[in-house]
């Protein structure tokens, strides 16, 4: 028989991200607090910017955005922002995005799986993504268990079940 294998990997669902944006923004334009303030939520690049007239109100958009995030089932550990800086009348925070496993948090998961996982699983590092084969099916889950129960700085997902 041959070998089952899925992959971990980080990724972001841009179009869910897009969503979580759009109706942050809306909230904002229709929330009383917020009404002639300037406050802004919106993409630059593929950063996100907010922008307010005061500190808190820049934090206030982020917990919003964030609140939007965790409904559309999005990880914040995807979200990486600055603290409120000055800019002219304005406080901004830039968001950025964090996708991909770094090759030391992949070398941390693949020691991990070798340590405490069941035995005859193998772990290969492919670019910012682990592929993990076994010739059990229950060892894989057995593995995905493992990772899940991990509290690591990254979202992790399971992909390419076979």
């Amino acid at each position: 028989m041959a070998d089952s294998s899925f992959d971990i990997v980080s990724k972001i669902d841009r179009q869910e991200v897009d969503n979580a944006l759009s109706q942050a923004a809306k909230e904002l334009a229709q929330r009383y607090d917020f009404k002639g303030t300037g406050a802004e939520i919106k993409w630059s690049g593929d950063l996100i910017e907010i922008s307010a007239n005061a500190d808190d109100r820049a934090s206030a958009i982020l917990e919003v955005f964030k609140e939007k995030l965790i409904k559309r089932q999005q990880s914040l550990k995807i979200v990486d922002a600055t603290e409120p800086r000055a800019s002219g009348r304005e406080s901004k925070i830039t968001v950025t995005l964090k996708e991909g496993i770094s090759t030391e948090d992949a070398k941390k998961v693949g020691k991990l799986i070798r340590d405490e996982g069941p035995k005859g699983v193998k772990v290969q590092v492919q670019g910012d993504e682990l592929r993990v084969t076994s010739k059990k099916r229950d060892d894989l889950q057995a593995v995905q268990a493992l990772v899940k129960e991990q509290d690591y700085d990254f979202a992790v997902q399971f992909t390419n079940y076979r």
